[in-house]
């Protein structure tokens, strides 16, 4: 008997390729998806949207202490980050303590979220990474 899970997770499209909602009507970006626009309401034009997920990070806090599952990354950074087209959303930006900044410009990349007990599912997503620009 083969395990559901991997596809259960794989038709999760924003978990995996930052998929939202754009409103044609208004212009309006939302992640995470949305079938209804609060602005247009009845008269939307929703359709999905890929976001690029670049963008910069409105505001960061850093981690020493985690609980038992996450307590080998320590040091780690959790993030609002404020994508190009608009929407701000939580995310891990793999970087030092020391390199982290408001305002730093971040790029996503596909890695490892965490796994489901000693043997379980390994489960992927978006994490972010300064973009090259911050590189120096």
């Amino acid at each position: 008997m083969t395990s559901k899970a991997p596809r259960f997770w794989r038709c999760i499209p924003q978990r995996y390729n930052l998929i939202g909602t754009h409103c044609h009507n208004c212009g309006e970006y939302y992640f995470p998806p949305r079938t209804l626009c609060p602005n247009c309401r009845r008269d939307a034009k929703i359709e999905d949207y890929k976001f690029k997920g670049t963008g910069k990070v409105v505001t960061y806090t850093t981690i020493y202490n985690a609980t038992e599952d996450f307590d080998r990354m320590t040091p780690y950074s959790l993030a609002i980050i404020q994508l190009d087209e608009g929407p701000r959303l939580t995310g891990q930006v793999v970087a030092a303590p020391e390199e982290m900044r408001i305002g730093m410009r971040v790029k996503p990349v596909f890695r490892i979220l965490g796994k489901e007990g000693e043997r379980g599912i390994i489960y992927y997503g978006t994490k972010f990474v300064p973009a090259e620009e911050e590189i120096r």
